[in-house]
């Protein structure tokens, strides 16, 4: 796992990562230079140019390695911004870029306020696989192509708001438990009980047992929802139900290791919040 080198002052990283996610949002006045008589390309070019010669002045590595990726998120969100209130069949996919830039800089900026000693540059979640990375992709060719010859099924608002409904909704529930497990959350399934782990029942995990995956299953098939793609809407549904379902047994038999029959108990009480995943069968 890629770290931060050297340990940085309490919250330093949160404070880097949010002044310079703001500084790649600052996108959203490159309308102002258009105006002033730049053309469109020229104006962006200058600004890409001008904001990584002011990262690389600011800071050195391994600080300058969280900037670019945190100001590089803020740059798409801005570019989504724009996008969204743009007059074109594109708008809905400017709801994406902001959905999906926010998502990845606030995996980092929560677990460098919330648990910070597990903190590293894969909390982005930049690099989290290869399929990861094939899944978004394909989403992107397939509203690519179905906009250039079928651009009345990317206008269907109704269904993108609904998309959008279901990625905040996702997205606040993924935040709640990562602020309420607290040091107890990790990007990396554990196999190894550390001292200070505890099993947390409160809060969300009052509701589901694993209330941050119940927040990105819905939110990775609210953004094709969102999108109107009706291919990658069914393969997302199908892969993510698939990876969660084996997570969440994966997971599952760590935490009866850790905390016994504490953990069965709580295990009968409370479902996972998946649906048709009911996590590691227990044979007594």
């Amino acid at each position: 796992m890629a770290g931060c080198a050297a340990r940085a002052p309490p919250g330093s990283e949160a404070r880097l990562s949010l002044a310079t996610f703001l500084l790649g949002a600052s996108v959203l006045a490159l309308p102002l230079l258009t105006r002033a008589g730049l053309q469109g390309r020229t104006a962006l070019a200058l600004y890409v140019a001008g904001l990584n010669a002011l990262l690389l002045l600011l800071y050195r590595p391994p600080r300058y390695q969280i900037a670019i990726r945190a100001c590089f998120l803020g740059f798409v969100f801005g570019c989504g911004m724009l996008l969204s209130f743009s007059q074109s069949s594109w708008n809905h996919f400017g709801w994406y870029m902001c959905s999906l830039s926010l998502f990845h800089y606030s995996e980092y900026l929560v677990t460098a306020v919330n648990n910070p000693k597990s903190l590293s540059l894969d909390s982005f979640l930049l690099n989290h696989s290869l399929e990861y990375t094939v899944a978004a992709l394909s989403s992107w060719i397939e509203f690519t192509l179905e906009n250039i010859f079928w651009p009345e099924l990317k206008q269907i608002t109704w269904l993108s708001a609904t998309g959008l409904l279901m990625v905040v909704f996702g997205e606040c529930l993924r935040k709640a438990a990562m602020f309420t497990a607290g040091s107890n959350f990790n990007h990396v399934v554990q196999n190894e009980k550390s001292e200070t782990h505890t099993l947390v029942t409160s809060g969300v995990y009052a509701w589901f047992r694993h209330p941050s995956y119940v927040g990105w299953f819905y939110w990775s098939i609210g953004t094709q929802v969102m999108l109107c793609n009706p291919i990658c809407g069914v393969g997302y549904a199908l892969t993510v139900w698939r990876f969660f379902r084996d997570r969440t047994e994966e997971e599952e038999i760590s935490l009866i290791h850790f905390f016994g029959e504490e953990y069965l108990e709580y295990k009968k009480r409370v479902p996972t919040g998946l649906p048709f995943i009911k996590g590691v069968k227990v044979e007594l």
